[in-house]
């Protein structure tokens, strides 16, 4: 398969999972597999085209932003708590990613991590969903900082891949009371800040190592996330105000299962 045909396929799996609770890296991982490349020596374009699905969430929710940020100016409590709330919910992923990074970026070309992740986070998410009672909170700037910072603290458990960034951080908010609506959109903006600064240390650290050819299929890669998460993000929104999570687990748990009973008969 040409590269250009990879680029595109790892850009829509990018732009259709990085905000569902499935797992994008893991996805991209297992894809990345299936089509015959190493994990290991692609994985500059799984996260290289990250920027694009962030992307999409500036565009879709650019009011909130500019809310917030002229809000600041203003001196509005509700901006400042929501800024708060946000880099409280940062700071663990960043001294764990300083401790450990380069062993986390071991795991990115082991197909099996993803699949038992993805099982074991699946049944993890049926459990949540039957043993928590969240109530409505109103947004996220109406979170505690304790709040904020305990969800940071178990994102991290997402730089294991299969686990799910988006998963671990909306199960995080849920398991501390926090409505769906509102944890999935505490989610969405914590991508900003979270993967925007992996994508930025990992170019950082890995600049001397990308082939100059990459750069054009990266752009492609991130424009093609960027168009499938704008059409992602909404409709995620609504499937698990109305549904809830149960049926991404399911998804998680059969598609785990399918990939370790592969990887064993291969």
């Amino acid at each position: 398969m040409p590269l250009f045909w990879l680029v595109v396929i790892l850009g829509i799996i990018e732009g259709l999972t990085e905000y569902l609770p499935v797992s994008s890296t893991g996805h991209l991982i297992l894809a990345t597999e299936l089509l015959g490349f190493d994990p290991a020596e692609y994985k500059v374009l799984m996260v290289a085209i990250q920027p694009g699905a962030i992307l999409a969430i500036v565009v879709l929710y650019w009011r909130t932003f500019w809310d917030v940020f002229t809000g600041l100016f203003q001196r509005r409590p509700e901006a400042w708590r929501f800024t708060r709330n946000l880099l409280a919910a940062c700071v663990p992923a960043i001294v764990i990613a300083l401790a450990i990074g380069e062993h986390i970026e071991q795991l990115l070309g082991r197909p099996v991590v993803v699949a038992w992740a993805l099982l074991l986070g699946g049944i993890a998410i049926l459990l949540l969903e039957r043993v928590v009672k969240p109530k409505e909170m109103g947004g996220v700037a109406n979170l505690t900082l304790r709040q904020s910072a305990l969800v940071g603290l178990v994102q991290c458990l997402a730089m294991v891949p299969g686990v799910s960034r988006s998963g671990a951080t909306i199960m995080g908010a849920m398991a501390m009371g926090v409505d769906r609506k509102t944890a999935a959109e505490f989610s969405f903006f914590l991508a900003m800040p979270t993967l925007g600064g992996a994508t930025a240390y990992f170019f950082v650290r890995h600049h001397d190592t990308i082939r100059p050819d990459l750069y054009g299929y990266i752009g492609i890669g991130a424009f093609v996330s960027f168009i499938v998460a704008l059409v992602v993000v909404k409709a995620f929104v609504g499937i698990v105000t109305r549904y809830g999570f149960g049926p991404f687990a399911w998804y998680r748990i059969i598609v785990g299962s399918a990939v370790l009973a592969w990887l064993s008969l291969r």
